[in-house]
């Protein structure tokens, strides 16, 4: 059923942080709609950080949702602006990525990115296209568009400045080069962090710089990770990965704080506003925030994955979490055969990632925090058989293989 210019705003400014402007938008949708004509969404890719967690993914589902609303999404992988790098919250310059680096990391993003966006509604487009052609007077043309001062009003350019910390001249071309992205492109809308105002802007003060129609500029909020205090990280290790196991994927959104359920429905999932009122409403009448959770596990992990592995998961942190059985699908860690007794093979499960250290196992172990085939252990002499299994902590298991 075909959405009303009202309920297509309703959507697309589910979860936003800042939008520029709504009555520019409705107007946009009603053009849209006039002429049988999506709508032009861009969204600029830096090539040098690949690998995708739900933090990255809130622009891309914001995008999703409005290709399901039937407009376009342009994605720009930036491999003539990689080359510089965004100085976008840098102390300092970054260095710069190689053609090979770039074209590496663009063929990586174009993977994960279609767990997401709708193939059909989306083009992938490389600035290098125009950017690499512009001649030396188009340069001077564009850069006198903004002013040294304006560049400066840049947080990060700001302290570098005042900190007699390098600037690289080439680096003010960054915001003007992607602010070109979206003359080229003629955008309608383009998306970002709020991280990523500076540059957005740049692109709607550079169209009305050139008489273009000025695109709408919309700011997604930078996600808060599992710790529930600082931003989805890979780093902080407080990410969900969207190329994570399903199993993964399910156990980690069920370690979402409760003060952030609302937060992840309306940022990480394409429910509708309605729903998530429904749901809010449920949790401030005392549902509890577990049941509620449990669903919005369900809804991720089935973005991400197939039914069959969504379900699969369900059943595993059912057996395993909530019934505290083994369950049947888990790791597998295979042993030499003469690996006789649980202290030789501590070390590998360290190696493997199943617990951070041989000390934290000793801790787990003294605490009465290991299981071997769900009975308590409580010393390191045992001498393991093929297909032991393994609880480590509350929610690790593996199977030992000979």
């Amino acid at each position: 059923m075909k959405k009303t210019v009202e309920d297509q705003i309703r959507i697309i400014t589910k979860g936003v942080d800042t939008i520029i402007d709504t009555t520019e938008l409705k107007k946009k949708l009603e053009k849209s709609e006039l002429e049988c004509k999506p709508l032009i969404i861009k969204l600029g890719l830096d090539p040098s950080a690949p690998d995708i967690h739900l933090g990255h993914a809130v622009v891309l589902r914001k995008i999703r949702q409005m290709q399901d609303l039937g407009h376009k999404g342009v994605i720009i992988i930036g491999d003539f602006t990689g080359k510089i790098g965004d100085p976008t919250g840098k102390s300092k310059g970054r260095k710069a990525l190689t053609d090979e680096q770039v074209q590496e990391n663009a063929l990586t993003y174009q993977k994960q990115i279609f767990k997401i966006l709708d193939v059909e509604k989306t083009e992938i487009r490389f600035n290098s296209e125009w950017l690499s052609k512009l001649n030396f007077e188009e340069i001077l043309k564009l850069s006198a568009t903004t002013t040294v001062a304006r560049m400066l009003e840049r947080d990060d350019f700001q302290n570098r400045y005042k900190n007699n910390i390098p600037i690289g001249l080439h680096e003010f071309f960054y915001p003007l080069m992607q602010a070109y992205d979206s003359i080229e492109l003629k955008a309608d809308i383009e998306l970002g962090g709020t991280d990523q105002t500076f540059n957005i802007l740049s692109g709607r003060n550079l169209q009305k710089s050139l008489g273009q129609e000025q695109q709408i500029a919309i700011f997604m909020p930078i996600l808060v990770g599992l710790d529930g205090v600082e931003k989805m990280s890979k780093s902080l290790g407080n990410y969900i990965g969207v190329n994570e196991d399903a199993k993964i994927m399910f156990k980690k959104v069920m370690e979402v704080p409760d003060n952030l359920i609302i937060n992840y429905f309306e940022l990480t999932t394409d429910e509708h506003p309605d729903a998530i009122d429904r749901i809010k409403s449920e949790l401030e009448n005392g549902k509890n925030p577990r049941d509620v959770k449990y669903e919005l596990a369900r809804i991720i992990t089935s973005l991400y994955h197939s039914q069959e592995e969504t379900e699969e998961a369900i059943k595993f942190y059912n057996e395993a979490f909530n019934k505290k059985a083994i369950p049947e699908m888990i790791p597998e860690l295979i042993i030499d055969l003469e690996f006789d007794k649980l202290t030789d093979v501590v070390p590998l499960l360290v190696k493997n990632g199943f617990v951070q250290s041989n000390s934290e196992f000793r801790r787990l172990l003294s605490q009465g925090g290991i299981q071997l085939n769900g009975e308590k252990l409580d010393e390191l002499d045992y001498v393991l058989v093929n297909a032991d299994v393994l609880k480590i902590g509350k929610k690790k298991f593996v199977r030992i293989i000979k």
